[in-house]
């Protein structure tokens, strides 16, 4: 009986820890209910398809298909006077940053800039690539510096 019982457990904790990572990560970055849109993002233009240059995790398919349910097509493209830095970009006259291009509908870029967080951790801005051509970008947002506490002299 005993037995039996930590059978049971160890089941539950494994079920648990097995199931807990996925759940949190929908929850956070693809269901409806775990991010809500700051106010004053611009509109998606409803009536064409858009172009988007990522150079992160989105240049790899199954996340792209993970986050919008699609098989995006992308070609490799080059953005000129930027630098990859972590998960940022950097301006940099003399670097290209290597990534993707992809083409994607009004729905699919909701669903991309849900995952990138838009107006909370990314924006959204328009750059011109190597094709002279311009595209979205997601670049991260900048934070304030923190305020410093005035240091008091006798």
């Amino acid at each position: 009986m005993a037995n039996s019982n930590r059978r049971r457990w160890v089941i539950l904790a494994l079920a648990v820890t097995l199931l807990l990572p996925p759940a949190w990560f929908w929850y956070n970055l693809l269901s409806p209910w775990g991010y809500t849109a700051p106010a004053g993002l611009a509109a998606i233009a409803p009536d064409r398809q858009h172009r988007l240059f990522v150079y992160g995790t989105l240049t790899h398919r199954w996340v792209r298909w993970l986050v919008t349910g699609e098989q995006i097509v992308s070609t490799p493209a080059r953005l000129p006077g930027f630098r990859r830095e972590g998960l940022d970009l950097v301006t940099e006259p003399t670097a290209v940053t290597q990534g993707e291009l992809l083409e994607v509908a009004p729905t699919s870029l909701r669903r991309l800039d849900r995952y990138e967080r838009l107006g909370i951790r990314y924006e959204r801005v328009r750059l011109t690539l190597e094709d002279g051509k311009e595209a979205w970008v997601y670049t991260r947002i900048k934070q304030p510096p923190a305020e410093t506490e005035p240091t008091l002299t006798r």
